[in-house]
């Protein structure tokens, strides 16, 4: 990585402090790469080299630090500083920001701004948290559909500078309602003097202002667009949407989708700026749960106390049991979860989803079935040197065990997404060790019924 070539020659100019020749080197490194360097610094020497870029650098360099050191900065930062980063940054990433602030900076961000970037700042926070509206931009470039393209393109010219992206033109009628989107190509290609209009065939995508971040993740990669239209409940255009944003919020969902998945709260920010108070208070709520859930198999364990004690050698069994069931309601999770999340099935398709899972759950416990009976005919002929009566019925309970607890496993982990879809829960908290934890209840209970059912009277 260019951070490791850089950080020799880095830490050796500010051991030498010769500054100018460090301004020099950093206005030519990426912006990100800046911000890598800038988080192992102390504060004190951070925010010298902060002040060595240019202003435009600064505020690129700025969004790319952890919310952690971007605090620390700026509650260093002069009043001109602070005003400088704040008008280079873009409406979104200032929305961003101010989300993110604690109450005591929050009035000396606003205030730092000027006029029209706090109104717009403040109109962008008026829209729900987690809504498209604090993810999109007002910098776009709009035409009228009466224009001719050469008035379009000098449209273009004189307002691009200020807007996020001009790889995608929006037509909007007198009353500012979207009626269209238009590829820039488009225009360059066609004759400059024909009307706008003439490109139009008014079929468009939009995202609403009040839509949920992940609808615009989705929408722009179904419609694969670098960009995507906001409006209002009018139709009124409001702003856009680009990828660049898209790929972060995409990023905090799959994040947080794994970290449900993986039988804990959500963090509120990177692991490696999260304090271990904090981690032990997002893990312990789900760790607890999940440790009394395991009470269930104790009780289950203890109802069949009298089977174990004449026949202790069924409890070898117990873990090839609960883990296979386990293992395959995971698996069910897992993918219908990721289904769900990315629209390849909807929330109506339970019944087919239960109709696939029950027979891959029979096929699945199936072969299970013929590989664990395997194993233990396997293994007791191999320890007692002959097949006995006790070990074949054995064999045979465990295969029709693992039949049943795959199936059940299979069936509980791809039907609890939908159950808690339905009760306004995220499916991911259908976690891993949840599914499992209510696995090994149900699999003690399958396993020691067919065994008093198959064994009552021979063993038992």
């Amino acid at each position: 990585m260019i951070v490791d070539l850089l950080k020799p020659e880095f830490d050796e100019l500010i051991e030498a402090k010769d500054w100018v020749a460090l301004k020099d080197i950093l206005n030519d490194v990426p912006a990100v790469d800046v911000a890598k360097l800038l988080e192992e610094l102390d504060a004190e020497v951070a925010i010298v080299i902060f002040r060595l870029l240019k202003k435009q650098k600064a505020a690129d360099v700025f969004i790319y630090l952890s919310s952690g050191k971007g605090m620390e900065l700026l509650g260093m930062f002069t009043a001109q500083q602070l005003s400088e980063v704040m008008s280079n940054l873009e409406p979104d990433e200032r929305v961003a920001l101010m989300e993110e602030l604690p109450g005591n900076l929050t009035q000396r961000v606003m205030n730092s701004m000027n006029v029209s970037d706090r109104k717009q700042v403040q109109k962008l926070l008026g829209y729900p948290e987690e809504s498209v509206g604090r993810l999109m931009t007002p910098r776009y470039v709009k035409v009228r559909k009466d224009w001719s393209i050469q008035k379009g393109m000098d449209h273009i010219r004189r307002f691009g500078q200020s807007a996020e992206t001009v790889n995608v033109i929006y037509v909007v009628d007198d009353n500012e309602h979207l009626i269209d989107d238009l590829r820039l190509n488009q225009l360059i290609l066609a004759d400059p003097e024909a009307p706008i209009s003439s490109l139009m065939d008014e079929s468009f995508e939009a995202l609403s202002a009040f839509d949920d971040q992940e609808d615009a993740v989705k929408m722009l990669s179904k419609y694969d667009r670098v960009a995507m239209p906001v409006v209002d409940s009018d139709g009124i255009l409001v702003g856009i949407v680009t990828v660049d944003d898209i790929i972060d919020v995409a990023e905090e969902e799959t994040t947080e989708d794994m970290q449900l998945m993986a039988g804990m709260d959500v963090l509120d920010d990177y692991y490696s700026q999260t304090t271990v108070f904090e981690m032990v208070k997002k893990r312990i709520g789900w760790l607890a749960f999940l440790f009394v859930g395991q009470l269930f198999t104790t009780t289950a364990l203890g109802a069949y106390e009298s089977v174990i004690a004449n026949a202790v050698f069924l409890s070898l069994f117990i873990p090839m049991i609960i883990s296979s069931g386990g293992n395959s309601g995971t698996q069910a999770a897992t993918l219908i979860i990721r289904a769900l999340s990315t629209d390849d099935i909807d929330m109506n398709e339970w019944k087919k989803v239960l109709g696939r899972e029950l027979l891959s759950g029979l096929m699945l416990g199936g072969i299970m079935a013929v590989i664990g009976f395997l194993v233990i005919i396997s293994w007791g002929f191999l320890v007692n040197g002959a097949l006995t009566q006790e070990l074949t019925l054995s064999a045979v309970v465990v295969g029709l065990s693992l039949i049943g607890v795959v199936l059940w496993g299979n069936m509980s982990g791809s039907m609890l997404p939908f159950v808690l879809s339905k009760m306004g829960l995220d499916p991911a908290v259908t976690s891993a060790p949840f599914v499992s934890t209510l696995s090994d209840v149900t699999g003690i209970i399958i396993y020691f019924s067919i065994a008093i059912a198959l064994l009552e009277g021979i063993i038992l």
